[in-house]
């Protein structure tokens, strides 16, 4: 879309009315509009879910917006039934089961013939059925590195370790922190025709030119571990899991790293140095994890600065005080300068708009190599990552507020440190 940001936000003030328009019409109402009109202002708000979650006298719908839950429309509970049937034919789910979760997926297609896929869950409450819808982007195309907010330094430390022809990639960090993001960002600067890429993924979220990708359905026995086994047999040179999520999966990536292929996964762990370990505790030998990782990347997503209402701030004494304490006492100079958004329109007053990647980047060299074979703790790993020029994840988000890109009292959120 070529539109500018005013007429966005004129778009998403004619797609609000059009959803609280529809409400109004009462017994006239149409659902199939309803929903419609309900996807597109999500759309048009940067948002990546919708919740529509029932209560005794009402149905709550919030969208999430920069990661946030916010509070958008309440629906009258005699339309909820409608809602969530509407929602299940579009995602061809049963309409007579109201008992059991269900999954699914759809494409919602505007009317300039600009589309977005759905990925729709549905789960049985106290109040009745639920439904959660996952905005998945089409724009995977567009990112980059240096856009999701990597440093030099750590930009040049990931595209040494894609140059190498076997070995491990790792991103890591909770749920919603922007790894499988990173994992595609990877892809698109490994594509090429001389390469063939393969990937297994639950679900796939992007659609990759020129790119294998294989879905995983657990119903005909199709899981991770048994796509890695088939993928093998494919011939590729660089090899996607969406998640570690197990030993059996885990030896397989290990093994297959081994074999001479380069293989990009993601692990649910706190930070890049706990990553080591926690393969060790799924049962990997030491001496296989220290030979086939190459690198592990440990993030999160924080909120953005609107640049629409940024305005100067100071830090209190107090808080000032209290981070000299901390590993960024060295970071804080007299005379900084910091950052917050006033809040406006433009941001729905939050002082926020998007979001940005704050990142660590764990090389595994011979250090490193050296403390995973005699199995040292997470912390251990990290402090010699640290002493050999790893920037932690926290200093990174605050050399990003020195910066003015956000907050201090977002990394904080964030981190939870």
């Amino acid at each position: 879309m070529n539109d500018t940001k005013d007429d966005i936000d004129i778009i998403v003030e004619k797609e609000l009315s059009k959803v609280e328009r529809e409400l109004s019409r009462g017994i006239d109402i149409s659902i199939i509009n309803l929903i419609d009109s309900l996807i597109e202002k999500a759309y048009k708000s940067g948002a990546s879910d919708i919740h529509i979650d029932p209560r005794n006298k009402e149905v709550r719908v919030r969208l999430r917006i920069d990661g946030v839950l916010q509070d958008t429309y309440v629906f009258p509970k005699n339309i909820h039934s409608e809602v969530i049937s509407r929602i299940k034919v579009l995602a061809r789910l049963r309409t007579d089961e109201h008992q059991a979760t269900q999954d699914g997926r759809f494409r919602h297609i505007f009317s300039d013939n600009e589309f977005i896929d759905m990925r729709v869950s549905i789960a049985p409450t106290y109040h009745g059925e639920n439904a959660v819808m996952r905005l998945l982007s089409n724009n995977s195309e567009t990112f980059t590195l240096e856009g999701m907010g990597f440093s030099e330094s750590n930009r040049k430390k990931i595209e040494h370790a894609l140059k190498k022809p076997s070995g491990m990639i790792l991103a890591t960090g909770p749920t919603g922190s922007g790894k499988t993001t990173t994992l595609y960002t990877l892809i698109k600067m490994l594509n090429s025709k001389e390469v063939s890429i393969v990937t297994i993924e639950d679900p796939i979220e992007y659609a990759v030119e020129n790119i294998e990708q294989i879905q995983v359905n657990p119903h005909t026995g199709l899981t991770f571990s048994d796509g890695l086994r088939s993928i093998l047999r494919q011939d590729p040179d660089i090899i996607m899991v969406g998640e570690i999520r197990d030993a059996d999966t885990a030896n397989i990536a290990i093994n297959t790293a081994l074999t001479g292929h380069l293989l990009l996964s993601t692990l649910h762990t706190s930070d890049a140095a706990t990553t080591l370990p926690r393969l060790l505790d799924m049962g990997i030998e030491e001496y296989l994890v220290a030979s086939t990782v190459n690198i592990a990347i440990g993030q999160r997503l924080v909120r953005k600065i609107c640049s629409h209402c940024k305005e100067k701030t100071k830090m209190t004494p107090a808080f000032k005080e209290s981070l000299t304490n901390t590993s960024l006492g060295r970071l804080i100079q007299d005379g900084d300068i910091f950052y917050k958004g006033k809040g406006c329109k433009k941001c729905g007053n939050s002082g926020y708009l998007g979001r940005i990647s704050i990142n660590e980047v764990l090389v595994a060299d011979d250090f490193i190599r050296e403390a995973i074979i005699r199995k040292a703790t997470a912390s251990e790993i990290n402090k010699i990552a640290v002493e050999h020029g790893m920037v932690t994840m926290l200093e990174d988000g605050f050399l990003k507020v020195k910066e003015g890109k956000t907050t201090i009292e977002e990394i904080f959120r964030v981190i939870r440190e």
